[in-house]
């Protein structure tokens, strides 16, 4: 992984004196969004958790934990539905003590008019004469629509190593298109799980640790600069009500200079916070709050033999709220567990 990171770094510096190299400080915003909806239900604070197909987004590292093949699926339509945001994952244990993961999330706003006025050098609203002799009004009509969407593809490795630490890591392939345009990137993740003492799980995802190139059809180059991910979590149990209680907190550190966009910023570093709680009894049923950047957070969940359902609830204070389901299907059968 040195010599990789060393030969993107260098492939960067020999680029920047031919491109004009920018900083795109939202380029990867789409990829915060965050998968899965018990995660979400606790505002999206599970760096630490680890232990579901859903880590290859939050954390690799936690990936190593699973014990049978899992398939996950979620999609919300946010902001009234003018928003679109899809995730699909499937992860298998490979070996004793590692796993392997395929992931997708996409974010588009689809079917977007593109408007023109039949006379566009009159003003709006003003009356002309068409061809048949009619007064019109110069009002703008759909020319044709255009789609804004961005694809996320993760191919995810995880492994254990004793029973306190795991590693992790994604390479991941960015896609973009606005209406005819569009661009790639090649990004890469880092992820780690730390099992301190007793229950305590502490986690860290280092995104887009190469800094992410990505490469405009246009000519233009732009940047995705690093994301610090960190988080701990701890269940508590609760003998006498057959329960547990989990708790976790998670932080984003981001170096684009964000400042008043963020929570907290100290310089050109900015941070955010997530924070919930998560109560299961038997380990059947779910119910979950949190607070995701400041927005509250809830959900609720159940849990079936080979099959999770959850459901996930994020306030806004400008925009609507948004709904959340995913699905978790294992595939518990004896030839597919981990030997």
């Amino acid at each position: 992984m040195k010599v990789k990171s060393i030969f993107i770094l260098v492939f960067l510096l020999i680029a920047g004196r031919t491109w004009t190299l920018e900083l795109a400080k939202y380029g990867g915003e789409f990829m915060s969004t965050g998968v899965g909806s018990r995660p979400l239900g606790m505002g999206g604070a599970y760096v630490a958790v680890g232990g579901d197909v859903t880590f290859a987004y939050w954390n690799p590292a936690g990936l190593a934990a699973i014990t049978y093949p899992e398939i996950s699926g979620m999609h919300a339509r946010r902001f009234g539905g003018v928003v679109n945001y899809d995730y699909l994952g499937l992860a298998v244990p490979f070996r004793k003590n590692a796993s392997v993961a395929l992931s997708m999330v996409r974010l588009a706003v689809d079917d977007i008019p593109i408007t023109a006025l039949p006379r566009p050098n009159l003003p709006i609203d003003s009356l002309y004469v068409d061809a048949d002799g009619q007064i019109r009004g110069n009002r703008p009509y759909v020319l044709r629509t255009a789609s804004d969407g961005e694809y996320a593809f993760y191919l995810s490795y995880s492994q254990r190593y004793g029973e306190r630490w795991a590693f992790g890591a994604n390479v991941k392939v960015i896609h973009k298109g606005i209406d005819t345009h569009s661009a790639w990137g090649l990004g890469f993740d880092i992820g780690a799980l730390w099992h301190p003492v007793g229950d305590l799980r502490l986690g860290v995802n280092l995104q887009d640790i190469t800094t992410t190139l990505l490469a405009w059809d246009t000519g233009r180059r732009e940047l995705i600069s690093p994301t610090v991910k960190l988080g701990g979590a701890y269940p508590v149990n609760i003998q006498w009500l057959r329960s547990q209680v989990l708790l976790v907190a998670d932080a984003d550190l981001r170096f684009e200079g964000r400042r008043f966009a963020s929570q907290a910023h100290l310089g050109d570093m900015s941070m955010d916070f997530h924070a919930g709680a998560e109560w299961q009894f038997r380990r059947i049923i779910a119910l979950r709050i949190g607070s995701d950047i400041g927005h509250f957070s809830a959900g609720a969940g159940i849990r079936l033999p080979k099959l999770d359902i959850d459901y996930a609830f994020l306030s806004h204070d400008m925009l609507e709220n948004t709904h959340r389901i995913s699905l978790c299907i294992r595939i518990e059968e004896e030839k597919f567990a981990r030997k």
